[in-house]
């Protein structure tokens, strides 16, 4: 709630308590104030106020407007000196609470009505607890409480005759159906949400006055959303794509959205091209193909004539494209914003995610084969994570840096193609965020959910980045369109826990009732209420931003530095490791290949010639054709970068802790199998924190060599083996049979080693691992760390050294290009 206002204004006093009034000045004023469209000039005596509420409302709301004769705040309206200076707004304090009321019949309560609202409160805000709905041991309703009596048939003019127009009940089921469904995002339309909250380590009211980062220990609860970007929202989870990575923060001073992506850059400079880009990339209009992917002529034609692209296609063409999880995925802001403290310094920021599981990836091949299994991955994921107890969690880190210092970067931080390298500006970790609660109702919430760039907080601001001016305008805009008109913020799941008090009125599904006649201010028959905050608790805008940079006319035009769109992409190609890099190719190589227009083709490969010429030749001989000549740069003479390699790119550089907790391994059983191992298997990989599956030809229980039963919970069939991390194969000769006689059985292994995880063959498993023509080696000859091959007795010792290697996530010491036969 507003703190009480310095320029408060006292209740001026009724000229009618000069003298006293007649009973017939009494009955007139009384006959008086229960009229609406007329008035006396004079106020009523106070005396007819005496035990008449419409009268002594008529004297309350007279003293109310009469102690603000004017608005004294309008003269601070006017001229630079008072720009940041502006004043909390003047009110005046009624005499009661009848002049705020709607009507005087607000008193007469129901189970319905309630009673008076709770002076200052807007009750619309409260906890998602007034919006769940539990029906167990209830009966079936119509939409307006209706008990129904008869789910199961529709009204008909006798058994065998028509439905008639008057069963209600049928016409509101049916209606409500017709119309469940809602207008997807344009993009991001395919997401997965959780509830949980952000803790703070510090206090950072040096740089900011953020309500987040006031004080050490401060809680905020948020919501988080991870989306892909190109797909409609029935696609697959593990398209190749940027993923959206949004968090609100219901902070105690409003709703502020953290919108951003798993990548730090993007693909344009400027707002302007965002719907050319968006169009390129989704499906070709004529016959809307392919869903949720970038290989195809129209991304490819549009892009190559974007040089600017170039650094995030880098990025989506790196296995960051293709996260094993959102729980190992980075999140960036994306744009450079303001951090703004309460002596109104600003400094600049750069917001980063940074995963506690490290991050991980799938490789292309498994990325594919699992949308066929399972398109949910990334979502089935989150979910068993959270309710498993094993809740996600990311540190906060910033990039806090000056004006002065940016000035003196070789590129514009303005430019959102561009990264402000960590050697340049450490990242600094200020916070944690835990995921710990899955939503009730995917619809109600994380399809509901709003996310908005421009939804910020006082001690958070904008710069002047033109994508970001765009973004500021379109997510509010998509909102309206999708959740029905311009109330979607009353949503459950958008609805703030601060409070909520403005002159916004009515629209398509308006919640809110508000109290009294007053919609407007400044006004004086509510007491100049609810006012305006001014500077010192409102938000306010920076009033200068890059002075240096800007300049004094409004134009079309990019800062010169924008030009430079090769530099940073060399330094994230560079600092890559060579496995990276080879994904990199695999990846421009498999998207260029299913371009049908080779000048298309022939662009980006002239393109990369500028930021990676080995990468560049590489795709040439790939893809049969001729080295092109560079593409003609921007800016021919770019400024030379302050860093050359940045390890702190390479997805190798967090490795995490090296805990192989909630991964998922398959554990292959058939009868016969030896028990002892794969108790002993079992219990390490539990302790351990990971998940092990006993896997077989079909559900039901396995019978081992000495009688042991276990029981199998996944099938060769319905989980294949590129939906676990990590691979055990048992001992005992009959259990290998009857698996080596089930084809699944080699596919399963083959993609488990081509997919470069760990893999445990125990006793006469071995002949398994030879059956698939599995190579006892690395291509250069040297031990295979992920293929442990043991002998029972010496199970310990061959589990432990499978768990490390587990740790290890891949070893990709084993990939071929082309796979070897």
């Amino acid at each position: 709630m507003a703190k009480k206002n310095p320029t408060s204004l006292s209740p001026a006093s009724s000229p009618a308590a000069r003298s006293a009034a007649s009973p017939a000045e009494i009955d007139a004023a009384r006959a008086a104030a229960r009229n609406t469209d007329s008035g006396p000039a004079s106020p009523p005596p106070e005396a007819a106020g005496r035990g008449d509420a419409p009268t002594q409302k008529a004297i309350d709301t007279q003293a109310l407007a009469a102690g603000m004769p004017s608005n004294p705040n309008k003269p601070l309206e006017h001229g630079e000196a008072n720009a940041q200076a502006t004043p909390a707004g003047a009110t005046v304090t009624p005499p009661s609470r009848l002049p705020g009321a709607s009507t005087l019949s607000e008193h007469n309560d129901s189970d319905k009505t309630g009673t008076v609202a709770p002076e200052g409160l807007n009750a619309t805000i409260g906890t998602l607890d007034r919006v769940r709905v539990d029906s167990s041991g209830q009966v079936l309703t119509t939409n307006q409480g209706v008990g129904i009596a008869d789910n199961q048939n529709s009204l008909k003019a006798g058994a065998r005759g028509p439905v008639l127009l008057e069963d209600f009940i049928l016409r509101e089921k049916i209606t409500h159906f017709d119309h469940e469904r809602i207008p997807e995002r344009i993009v991001h339309a395919r997401g997965s949400g959780a509830h949980g909250f952000f803790e703070c380590y510090e206090p950072l009211t040096e740089f900011t006055k953020a309500a987040p980062f006031k004080e050490a220990g401060k809680v905020t609860p948020v919501f988080v959303r991870f989306s892909t970007v190109a797909g409609e929202r029935g696609s697959k989870d593990t398209a190749r794509d940027v993923r959206g990575f949004a968090v609100k923060f219901y902070t105690d001073e409003g709703n502020w959205d953290l919108v951003g992506n798993n990548m730090p850059v993007f693909f344009i400079q400027d707002a302007m091209k965002f719907p050319d880009l968006v169009h390129a990339v989704k499906p070709e209009p004529h016959h809307q193909m392919p869903q949720a992917a970038s290989a195809h002529d129209t991304f490819w034609d549009f892009v190559s004539l974007m040089p600017e692209s170039t650094h995030m296609l880098m990025w989506q063409m790196s296995d960051r494209a293709i996260p094993r999880s959102y729980r190992m995925m980075q999140g960036f802001g994306v744009h450079t914003f303001r951090l703004v403290n309460e002596e109104g310094e600003a400094f600049l920021v750069k917001f980063h995610w940074q995963p506690k599981l490290g991050t991980h990836s799938l490789v292309w091949e498994e990325a594919v084969k699992i949308s066929g299994a399972d398109p949910d991955f990334h979502r089935r994921d989150l979910w068993e994570a959270i309710d498993a107890g094993e809740y996600p969690e990311w540190e906060l880190g910033l990039q806090i840096f000056t004006e002065e210092q940016a000035e003196k970067f070789s590129f514009d931080i303005l430019d959102a193609t561009k990264i402000v390298p960590e050697e340049l500006v450490p990242v600094r970790i200020v916070g944690r965020m835990v995921l710990n609660r899955n939503p009730d109702n995917f619809f109600a919430e994380t399809e509901q959910v709003a996310f908005c760039a421009a939804h910020v907080v006082p001690g958070i601001d904008f710069t002047n980045d033109p994508l970001l001016a765009g973004r500021i305008h379109s997510y509010v805009d998509t909102q309206i369109s999708r959740l029905g008109g311009p109330n979607f913020h009353e949503l459950p799941i958008n609805a703030p826990i601060a409070q909520v008090h403005n002159n916004q009125r009515d629209g398509m599904h308006r919640q809110a009732i508000h109290r009294g006649r007053v919609a407007y201010e400044p006004n004086s028959l509510a007491g100049g209420c609810p006012f305006q905050a001014g500077a010192a608790q409102g938000f306010t805008s920076i009033a200068r931003r890059l002075d240096a940079k800007e300049s004094a006319d409004k134009v079309r035009i990019k800062p010169e530095k924008f030009a430079d769109h090769y530099t940073q992409a060399r330094l994230f190609f560079e600092s890559q490791t060579p496995v990276e890099q080879a994904h990199i190719g695999n990846a421009f190589r498999f998207e260029l290949s299913k371009v049908t227009v080779p000048a298309v083709r022939e662009r980006v490969v002239a393109s990369l010639l500028n930021a990676a010429p080995e990468l560049a030749q590489r795709l040439a001989q790939d893809l049969g054709m001729e080295l092109p000549a560079p593409l003609p740069k921007a800016l021919e003479t770019p400024a030379t970068p302050e860093v050359d390699q940045s390890p702190a790119l390479s997805l190798m550089a967090r490795p995490g802790d090296g805990g192989i907790r909630t991964r998922k391994v398959a554990v292959l059983v058939a009868n016969g199998v030896e028990g002892a191992s794969l108790g002993k298997v079992v219990s390490a990989l539990v302790a351990a924190g990971a998940v092990p599956r006993l896997v077989g030809a079909r559900l039901g229980t396995c019978i081992g060599a000495a009688g042991e039963r276990f029981a199998v919970d996944a099938t060769l069939e319905n989980s294949p083996g590129f939906l676990f991390d990590a691979l055990v194969l048992p001992d005992g000769a009959a259990a290998v049979e009857a698996l080596d006689a089930d084809a699944h059985t080699l596919e399963f292994l083959r993609d488990q080693y081509w997919h470069c995880k760990t893999i445990l063959a125990l006793g006469a498993s071995d002949a398994l691992v030879a059956q698939a023509q599995i190579p006892m080696t690395l291509p250069d000859g040297a031990e295979d760390p992920g293929l442990i091959l043991a002998d029972a007795v010496d199970a310990e010792e061959a589990i432990e050294a499978f768990i490390a290697a587990m740790g290890q996530h891949r070893h990709f010491g084993r990939e071929n290009d082309p796979p070897a036969a």
